[in-house]
């Protein structure tokens, strides 16, 4: 163990330790999400996998800190804060806004050697398939509008106004980098992906998941699920099989 282990930091969460786990499974929030969204996740795969949460700026315990609205700057950041732990495989798993990041993270990672097990990208198109979207320029009630469309969080605190001071400067943030971020054309990816979307995902179309198999060379699969663009929220012990069912095949195979 490194000694990071011991030590998350501001960025990192480890809800549930597991020292002995052979893998690390990173996750990315989505648009004003926190680490605490992937809690369960921790819960149910720990002490197999040892699972981190990505700690944006900006909310809960941070934020009195300023938020980072640019996609690539944050990925700059993410992967300083995750070399201590690389040293074991690692699996990166993003929703949404998530994915995005996770996918410039890999893209940094193995530009230094450090090549994942794979990348899930849930609820999010491909980087190549560009919308003009400007949400975060929007006002308030609008910006509102949007989350309960996607029923991204519960109805009821966007209904506290006390809520919604301390949420909308993050999520606002999140949404301008999710609508700002532009894909650079570049080196694929040489791990597999994983694209998981919602059947009636307004935020992602069957062709715009499938163009994930277009940033990898090294294998693509796309499950689709019911529901909308919160699928995982009725899917959960669905897609945690997936993801381990993904590492211990990967692992398998790495090591014939």
């Amino acid at each position: 163990m490194t000694g990071a282990s011991a030590d998350t930091g501001a960025w990192i969460r480890r809800f549930h330790p597991a020292p002995e786990a052979p893998t690390r499974l990173v996750c990315f929030p989505h648009a004003g999400g926190s680490a605490t969204y992937y809690f369960p996740v921790s819960n149910a795969l720990s002490p197999g996998v040892d699972v981190l949460s990505v700690q944006y700026p900006g909310r809960q315990d941070r934020r009195t800190e300023p938020c980072v609205d640019d996609i690539r700057a944050l990925a700059d950041t993410v992967v300083r804060e995750l070399r201590p732990w690389a040293d074991r495989p690692l699996t990166l798993f993003g929703h949404s806004m998530g994915a995005s990041l996770a996918f410039e993270v890999a893209l940094r990672l193995e530009a230094e050697g450090i090549v994942p097990l794979g990348l899930f990208a849930s609820g999010r198109r491909a980087p190549s398939r560009h919308r003009n979207e400007t949400v975060h320029l929007a006002d308030d009630d609008t910006l509102i509008a949007e989350l309960k469309k996607l029923s991204g969080t519960d109805t009821q605190m966007l209904g506290d106004p006390e809520v919604l001071r301390m949420i909308l400067p993050a999520v606002r943030n999140d949404y301008r980098a999710a609508e700002t971020y532009r894909h650079r054309p570049g080196p694929p990816l040489s791990c597999p992906v994983v694209a998981l979307v919602g059947d009636d995902d307004p935020q992602v179309t069957d062709d715009e998941a499938r163009a994930w198999a277009e940033h990898t060379t090294g294998g693509f699969t796309l499950r689709t699920f019911t529901g909308g663009h919160f699928f995982l929220n009725s899917h959960a012990p669905a897609v945690m099989s997936a993801i381990s069912a993904h590492i211990a095949d990967t692992l398998v195979a790495d090591s014939r």
